[in-house]
């Protein structure tokens, strides 16, 4: 098996795609038509937003807010976590956690994105 893509449930899916475009740099792959659903680019596995009405629609019983108190989060790798860190919150993303230096030489941050996903901001793990 291989993890092929992961789905967001979001509000708005265009607006969702734009922030993490300008956020993190990612390019749109797929924007349907009706705007209801959309992939980016990101290597081997995408990462996909799906409306929450479309959800709906079809029946599906999805969350409409995300919890405080997340039970994912989602990682961008950069060598250069300041900066990536700076366009997030320049894009819109709210700070969770600056950017620390990691006791295994990890370097990472945290934001918070408009539709309420955690996403860690770190460089590679070392060692």
């Amino acid at each position: 098996m291989q993890l092929r893509y992961v789905i967001l449930y979001v509000p708005d899916v265009p607006a969702t795609m734009d922030f993490y475009a300008r956020a993190f740099g990612l390019e749109r792959a797929v924007l349907h038509e009706s705007g209801s659903f959309g992939e980016m680019v990101t290597g081997a596995t995408k990462l996909c937003f799906s409306a929450i009405a479309l959800m709906e629609a079809i029946g599906k019983q999805v969350a409409k807010t995300p919890p405080a108190l997340p039970s994912f989060e989602l990682a961008f790798e950069t060598e250069d976590v300041a900066a990536a860190l700076a366009r997030a919150l320049a894009a819109g993303a709210t700070l969770v956690q600056g950017v620390e230096e990691m006791d295994w030489g990890q370097t990472t941050a945290y934001v918070r994105a408009p539709e309420g996903t955690l996403v860690e901001i770190c460089t590679p793990v070392t060692g």
